[in-house]
């Protein structure tokens, strides 16, 4: 690594350059952390009010070459590895926003770019790369949510069609996005094996409705929605694939990557948190010395920069293992639970040493106190990441 990369990595990151970062990365953390610097940063609240990232934004970020960062070249992208996509979710979190729905944009490319038929690639890549169009993924539904055995949308065949019927929740993206993996029964007798993935494309889809932005306590930003389908009909060519029954293992596919980018996210959000609370420590006066000088102050600090290199150690080793095509899908879920469980504590810790001005919308720790919440459940609750675990272990 030259001296130039190796002083963009201390000035973006604050440490030591993690092992799987090349110098391509650190440049694209450097362009990334000035874009949302730019464009993000100064406009989060005005999003947040209106629950939903502009789509002139999406485009902005295509431009960049960000939303196609581990694309290949001959589709439209910038041909490089999960490491470029962390790294834009790294920053994304180190900006202090989770409004943003790239990370789920992102498992969308990969489910296209792994599972896709090569017509499939060429037709939804490149532009899923530019931002014209926005992906998401619609798998929960109002009674099911992690079991997605217990899914009852369907898409029924008939001729060179499916007809979709069904309802969706929690779809991130839910309001921009106009390109849908959905998750379905093709065939409700066959459990798992008969959960397909089919794709809708949503301008112009007849039968195709979305609900309202829901209302959530944190994610403001976030156009998180419900999804309806009254008989859409679209081409049997949308089938993810090509091949019926395969959706269970389509996704699956991809939740090392899921639950190691809600990962990255808790560890640039609780980067945010430690340095906001340090600057306020040394600015703010009690009993006429700062916070910083009391000495519960520098241990509960201590006690945070301590839990975050943790953090950090763990997902820059999970990460080496992503890359290295090696990863355990329990050790995917020990660093998601470890992670997120942690940034809980460190952003708890950090508004407790603001004291009342922690629980105001004006200091940027009770955003990240509110968004951190969701961590904990989305890509698999807690629970389900120590069920996984679990199961790995060994009676002997």
């Amino acid at each position: 690594m030259d001296t130039a990369a190796h002083h963009i990595a201390q000035s973006v990151t604050g440490v030591s350059t993690p092992r799987w970062m090349n110098e391509e990365h650190i440049l694209l953390a450097d362009m990334v952390r000035k874009f949302l610097s730019a464009e993000l940063v100064p406009n989060a609240n005005e999003w947040a009010k209106q629950g939903v990232v502009p789509k002139k934004f999406w485009r902005q970020a295509g431009e960049l070459g960000l939303l196609g960062t581990s694309i290949p070249e001959e589709y439209g992208g910038s041909g490089g590895d999960h490491g470029y996509d962390l790294v834009v979710l790294h920053e994304q979190g180190r900006a202090g926003d989770v409004g943003w729905g790239i990370s789920v944009h992102s498992i969308v490319i990969h489910y296209v770019l792994n599972c896709g038929t090569d017509e499939q690639k060429q037709r939804w890549l490149p532009k899923l790369s530019s931002g014209e169009l926005i992906g998401a993924i619609a798998m929960s539904e109002p009674g099911t949510g992690s079991d997605l055995q217990g899914i009852r949308t369907t898409a029924t065949l008939d001729g060179d069609e499916y007809i979709i019927n069904g309802s969706k929740t929690f779809v991130t993206n839910g309001q921009n996005a106009n390109l849908v993996v959905v998750a379905t029964k093709t065939d409700p007798a066959l459990g798992a094996k008969g959960i397909s993935l089919v794709v809708v494309e949503t301008d112009g889809a007849e039968g195709f409705r979305r609900g309202q932005t829901l209302e959530k306590i944190g994610m403001k930003a976030q156009d998180t929605s419900e999804l309806f389908f009254d008989n859409l009909r679209l081409p049997a060519a949308n089938l993810l694939g090509g091949t019926a029954g395969q959706g269970f293992y389509q996704l699956m596919q991809e939740l090392g990557f899921e639950r190691l980018a809600i990962s990255v996210t808790a560890l640039g959000c609780s980067e945010l948190a430690l340095s906001e609370t340090i600057r306020y420590a040394g600015e703010r006066k009690a009993f006429g010395k700062s916070l910083m000088e009391f000495q519960n102050t520098r241990f509960k600090l201590a006690e945070c920069k301590t839990k975050l290199e943790a953090m950090r150690a763990f997902l820059n080793d999970a990460i080496e293992n992503l890359l290295a095509g090696h990863l355990e899908p329990a050790t995917a879920s020990m660093v998601k639970l470890f992670s997120t469980e942690t940034q809980g504590e460190i952003v708890d810790d950090c508004l407790q040493l603001h004291g009342g001005y922690g629980y105001m919308f004006d200091y940027p720790i009770a955003r990240l106190y509110v968004d951190a919440r969701v961590q904990r459940i989305y890509g698999g609750t807690s629970e389900i990441q120590k069920e996984i675990i679990a199961r790995s272990l060994s009676a002997g």
